[in-house]
Formats: structure tokens, sequence, C-alpha cells
């Protein structure tokens, strides 16, 4: 109802003046959210997580490796909002949420006795400013890839939103501020020049010698060797990053190594489900070219296949994504299944046969019902193959036309489907 009515404005009022008048509203939630709410993040050390990709692991890995140096931590993603020990999923399909939940949030985490908060941040809740009244102690730069870009008017204006953020730690009032972030992205130069205490930049270099694969990652990081489950390169970076901040923050590297080592998966992030199948299933968030890529690259399934199981970016937006991602199932997948994931008001079909149109060697399998897409690829499975399926993670709702959300779990139907299965050959 709030997106139509929003959209009517913009229909009846110039550019400019809709501009005006939403950016006035937004900033007057936070404004009065703060309020309402007694300022909590003045109570509790606050670090914001930003970039296109591997925010949710980055709090994790930083709320364990907080947790295991003696902290009390609160944090909220896009997978999950946690007070302590006491965690749920994150059902708003939205990373930041809006009116007052933020403060709302950290105002509990104050009364709960957390000594941190870790949150994830984005360029649609900058450009909203939601960030606003949350003062911050720290910010993670991941890396930044195109994304959001027809909301956003293009890369620049994408990054642009990124960079408020660091701009906003630079006004926090807080004493000790760092930064950390990727000295091997294009614009990691421009957040390490934030004017703030500390500035902490990480690489690959940090972690060498190093090893991954997708079963996880052995690497040397201050001269120690550490050993991490989380498959892949992309997840290597992302410990790289909280192990840059929580080392700033005088974590010891005790408790940094314990938490790497128990941080064994993230939910709907390349993760594993067995149900006794001869053959891998992983299903991953991957809604981008980069990250699509990476988590082909990392689950090679040896001398098996890669069955590819993938849908695009949600309907009414970032329609460039299709065929790139299309090209790259083609170069990477032995068998694909193109099918639903987030149509919103467009024709889900349409967005299939867009993705399509980036294969030249194979010839996708166009399957709508996307439990139906999931069983076929899981009956395509043989011993040693790779089912891989991405785009949905941990995202509770298929967006639907209308704003109508149907409720759904990538990881629930592959259980389910993979039981049928199963019991099926018994």
């Amino acid at each position: 109802m709030k997106e139509s009515f929003a959209r009517l404005l913009r229909s009846i009022l110039p550019t400019a003046w809709a501009k005006i008048l939403f950016d006035s509203y937004h900033r007057s939630l936070a404004f009065f959210g703060a309020i309402r709410y007694r300022h909590p993040s003045r109570e509790l050390r606050v670090i914001a997580v930003t970039g296109t990709k591997g925010k949710s692991t980055v709090v994790e890995i930083v709320r364990a490796m907080l947790r295991e140096g003696g902290f009390s931590v609160a944090s909220a993603s896009t997978i999950r909002f946690c007070i302590k020990e006491k965690c749920e999923p994150n059902l708003y399909k939205m990373t930041m949420v809006g009116r007052f939940f933020l403060q709302h949030f950290l105002r509990q985490a104050v009364e709960a006795g957390c000594d941190y908060a870790v949150i994830e941040m984005t360029s649609e809740g900058a450009v909203q400013f939601r960030h606003k009244g949350i003062d911050l102690d720290g910010l993670i730069f991941t890396n930044l890839a195109p994304e959001h870009l027809e909301s956003h008017g293009g890369m620049e204006a994408y990054a642009a939103a990124k960079l408020s953020l660091a701009a906003h730690l630079e006004a926090s009032p807080k004493h000790m501020r760092i930064i950390v972030a990727n000295a091997e992205d294009a614009y990691g130069a421009k957040f390490l020049a934030t004017k703030v205490e500390m500035r902490v930049p990480f690489s690959l270099k940090d972690a060498q010698p190093y090893t991954v694969d997708d079963k996880g990652a052995r690497f040397t990081w201050r001269g120690e060797l550490f050993t991490s489950p989380l498959p892949g390169l992309f997840n290597l970076k992302n410990t790289l990053a909280a192990l840059a901040l929580c080392e700033a923050l005088g974590i010891p590297r005790h408790a940094l190594k314990r938490a790497v080592e128990k941080t064994a998966h993230i939910a709907g992030r390349a993760e594993r489900l067995e149900r006794g199948q001869p053959f891998s299933v992983v299903v991953d968030y991957a809604h981008t070219p980069d990250s699509l890529r990476a988590i082909y690259e990392t689950f090679t399934a040896g001398e098996g296949r890669r069955i590819c199981v993938l849908g695009s970016t949600g309907g009414g937006r970032d329609t460039w994504k299709r065929p790139a991602m299309g090209n790259i199932a083609d170069k990477y997948c032995d068998i694909a299944f193109l099918t639903d994931e987030d149509p919103y008001d467009e024709d889900p079909r349409s967005i299939a046969e867009a993705v399509a149109k980036g294969f030249a060697r194979l010839t996708p399998q166009i399957v709508m019902d996307r439990r139906e897409a999931i069983a076929s690829a899981l009956r395509e499975a043989r011993a040693g193959d790779a089912v891989l399926i991405t785009g949905k993670g941990t995202d509770p709702y298929i967006m639907r036309a209308k704003g109508e959300k149907e409720s759904w779990s990538d990881r629930r139907v592959v259980e389910e489907e993979l039981d049928k299965l199963l019991s099926s050959k018994k």
C-alpha cells in the first residue's frame, strides 16, 4: 500500500519536488525515531557493515568474534536479528527496516545489556536516511560491484550512497572511530580516506599463504595458521574484513581464531544441505553476476556436474543483469533450470526468458514453479554432482504482483524434496 502511494505521488509531482518531499519524510522518521528511543546508539558501540557482497556474512563473523571475546552483542542483517543469544529470522524482505525499527532494536539491545551492535547497512537504506540518528563507532566496507543501478541512477550514484555511510561515520561524535576497507577494491581508497582515528585496510595479502576450496579455507594471519569451515575465496575475504575490525577493537588473537574455527556455516550463504544424499546441495543468496560466478567457481563438483537452479534479480529492476547471469550459468553449469524468484509486478516468465538469452552453449530448462525446478534438479543429480540453488538464500517470501507475498524457504523445499527423493529410492 505504501509503495503504491509512493508511486502515485511520483507520478503526479515533478521529480525534484518528489525527491524533496520523500527526503524530508525519511529524515523526519530517522530524527523522531532517535528521539523516541532516547538515542540508544550513544549507550553502546555500533559497527556498520556495507558493500555489495558479503555484508550479512561479515555481520555474522564479527558477532561471533565479539562474543568469543567476551562481549554481549546485538546484530541486525538480511538474515536475522539477534540480541545476545536470542535470534529471530528477518521476515521483512528488507535489510535496513525503517519506521523506527532500528532505533527500537538498538534500545532493546541497550536494555538487554549489550556492549556492541553490528548492523548491515545498504545503499537503499542510506538514500532513505535510515542510518541518521545512529552514532557509529566503526564501518566495514567489503566491496562494490554493479547493483541497484536503475534505482540509484548509475554506478557513481550507487557508490555515493555507500560513501555517505563513511561520511556519517566521520561525523559521528564517538571518540575512537574505525574504518575498515577492502584495499583491493577500486573504491577502497575512498573509504580509507575517511577522517577518523583508525583506518584499517585489508586484502588477501594478509592471508598469504592460503588455500581455499568448497570445504573451507586455510590461511596464515599475523604469522599464525587459521582454519575456516566457510567455503570459497569470497568467504576468506569476509573473514579478513572481520579480523581487521576485531583486531582494531582489541579482541585477543586466540579469541579471533576460535571464532573463525567455530563459524561453520552462515544460513543461506553457500550453505550445504545434507539429508544423506550422495551429491552436494548448496543454497546461496547470489543474485549478482559476481556473486553467481564466485559460487560456481567455489563448488567445482570434482568429477561430477554442476546442476544449477537460478532466477534473476527482482522484477522491475536491474534488467541488465538478466542475460549476464545467464551467460555465467552457461559458462559454468552442466545443466541449468531457470525459474521464478521475485517477479513483483513483472511477468515472471519474461524474466526467465531474458536470463535464457545469455545462454549460448546450453539450452536451459525453464520451469516456472520454483519447487518443481528444485525437485527436477535434485532428480537429475548423480553421485558426485553439485546442485547449486541460488537467488533466495534465507529470503522468506517470493514477491508477487500488487505486493502479494508467497511464503517461501529454499532450505525447507530442498529438504522436503530430498526426503521424497531418497524415500522413493529405498
